[in-house]
């Protein structure tokens, strides 16, 4: 048993009433863990590397949605590109071009979103307000056609001041409203935000992703 099935069942039920779409982060988890889920009818798993992704990817049905939500390398884009559902954190330009680059090469349309840095620690990663509007700008102007910019992800800080995580998740709603008045009639619906620890502010703040692990597969090994 990898699954807290219980738990799994009652947050997922609360989370579709609430029109919030849960993935489950398999990271690090074997593949029986996500076979066991998706026996449960999940399709959605998220993912932070790119070798244990190719490797599971591999072995478990086609019809998984795989999430890439680690900080992806350039030089790795090109072996997620024919198969990835939703790349959630594009951090930089530089990667957004790669993207663009490889799913013309192959002929997809690949779906990502971008990472908005509005935790405290320095090791997170993404674009801060300013940046994101000059890059909203850019995609107004179909400069990436075969990137479907979905919307914006974003980590809150690590920390047990809630005060201060619910801020860093306003800031994040706050940014993605300004993003999707810019590009009106667009696909910018998607705002994930909010993980095990916190995604109940996450909720308050107006989330409609939450990447959740260890609520139901248990503390990672």
């Amino acid at each position: 048993m990898f699954v807290n099935k219980e738990r799994y069942l009652q947050l997922f039920s609360d989370l579709q009433e609430k029109n919030v779409c849960l993935v489950a982060v398999s990271k690090t988890k074997p593949a029986a863990a996500i076979e066991e889920l998706y026996a449960l009818g999940h399709r959605d798993f998220g993912e932070n590397y790119v070798q244990e992704l190719l490797t599971k990817a591999d072995v478990l049905p086609k019809d998984i949605r795989w999430h890439f939500i680690g900080h992806l390398q350039s030089n790795k884009v090109k072996q997620i590109i024919p198969f990835v559902y939703l790349i959630h954190g594009v951090d930089s330009e530089k990667l957004l071009v790669e993207i663009q680059k490889q799913a013309q090469k192959t002929g997809r349309q690949v779906d990502v979103l971008l990472q908005m840095f509005i935790a405290s620690e320095e090791t997170k990663f993404g674009f801060n307000a300013l940046e994101l509007k000059d890059l909203a700008f850019l995609i107004k102007e179909n400069k990436f056609p075969n990137v479907r910019v979905r919307g914006l992800m974003g980590m809150a800080s690590f920390t047990e001041d809630v005060g201060q995580v619910r801020q860093e998740f306003l800031l994040l709603r706050k940014a993605f409203e300004e993003l999707k008045a810019i590009l009106p009639g667009s696909d910018f619906t998607i705002l994930s935000m909010g993980m095990s620890n916190d995604y109940e502010l996450a909720l308050d703040a107006g989330t409609n992703m939450v990447r959740i692990g260890s609520l139901i597969f248990g503390s990672r090994n």
